[in-house]
């Protein structure tokens, strides 16, 4: 099959394609004939090494996080999908490849694809979606009432957390550029902060949680928003002995986590805000939950491109950008 690969670590190099074995299936795994897939910063960040004392990879390796395809093998002891089954995962780590023509998937990571959504659609779905549902729902338990602050609204978890957050019935103050606005109202922000002119710092106060996913100075500002007792959730870091210990990190990374993140746990303490960081896991049975959310109309998605597969590079390049409002989508079927 042909997919899309690192061999080493490095920030500015283009993924190569190559051509590689198919995927041999476990009796716990379901082979997917991939449809399509989405680029995430993840992507961009591993490929750079960025993550490779948290999760250190093998190289060569194919990159991708999010798929959306049908099944076309399942393994002995798969009981709960078929083949032809139409579906959307994020494969766990150590298991992820979706930049490719086939991958194999743990059955427990797996759901079945929205029924009212195409595979470009259902692609852009699992990493920002669970990501969203393991902060605002497992971490932060947002009910109605409360306000959440989530930065980079435009984003591809903003966009997605912003619906989550309403959904909940939480006030929603988010940032992006004044172009954007119209937009993220419409996806439910009801606090709009203009983060080239404004200091979201000077205008929010109060808030439950905040949704962290910026630069360090921009988490330091986030304590200022937060009142006492409320949650700073961050997916940028720094990770915290608390991660390092559940992720069972070798004592030396253990060691480093706790020298990277002892600046902003004693401004958490001292603000007495409950700071942590989330490395989203797979997870189908949330992946189901969010599955009826965006049946019900809840929820949609929010593709900014979609590329056709042999324009990977372009696509990891996009998002690298910055300037995607929502998914960026690669095409394969």
């Amino acid at each position: 099959m042909k997919a899309f690969s690192i061999s080493r670590y490095k920030k500015d190099s283009d993924l190569q394609l190559v051509d590689v074995p198919e995927p041999v299936l476990k009796e716990n795994e379901v082979l997917v004939e991939i449809h399509a897939a989405s680029v995430n910063l993840l992507d961009s960040k591993l490929k750079s090494g960025e993550f490779k004392l948290i999760v250190p990879y093998k190289l060569p390796l194919i990159l991708g996080h999010d798929v959306a395809g049908v099944i076309i093998q399942v393994g002995s002891k798969v009981k709960s999908f078929n083949v032809g089954d139409e579906i959307y995962a994020r494969p766990a780590d150590f298991h992820i490849g979706t930049f490719a023509e086939f991958i194999s998937i743990d059955e427990k990571d797996v759901a079945l694809k929205p029924k009212n959504l195409t595979m470009e659609e259902a692609a852009s779905i699992p990493l920002v979606g669970l990501t969203a549902w393991q902060a605002l729902v497992d971490r932060a338990n947002i009910q109605k009432g409360q306000k959440v602050f989530i930065q980079a609204g435009s984003g591809g978890v903003g966009t997605f957390a912003i619906q989550l957050a309403k959904h909940l019935g939480a006030t929603v103050a988010t940032t992006a550029s004044e172009k954007s606005f119209e937009f993220l109202k419409d996806l439910g922000a009801d606090v709009l902060i203009d983060y080239k002119k404004q200091n979201f710092e000077d205008l929010l106060s109060g808030y439950d949680m905040v949704l962290n996913s910026q630069d360090p100075k921009t988490l330091e500002k986030s304590f200022h928003v937060v009142k006492p007792g409320g949650k700073i959730i961050s997916i940028s870091g720094p990770p915290t002995p608390m991660f390092a210990k559940e992720f069972n990190l070798p004592w030396y990374v253990k060691f480093a986590i706790k020298l990277m993140s002892s600046k902003i746990r004693k401004i958490a303490e001292k603000k007495n805000v409950n700071y942590s960081f989330l490395f989203m896991k797979a997870d189908g049975k949330q992946l189901a939950e969010i599955t009826k959310l965006i049946e019900a109309g809840k929820i949609k998605p929010v593709i900014d491109k979609v590329f056709p597969f042999e324009n990977t590079n372009e696509a990891v390049k996009y998002v690298e950008s910055g300037r995607a409002k929502g998914k960026v989508v690669i095409k394969m079927k």
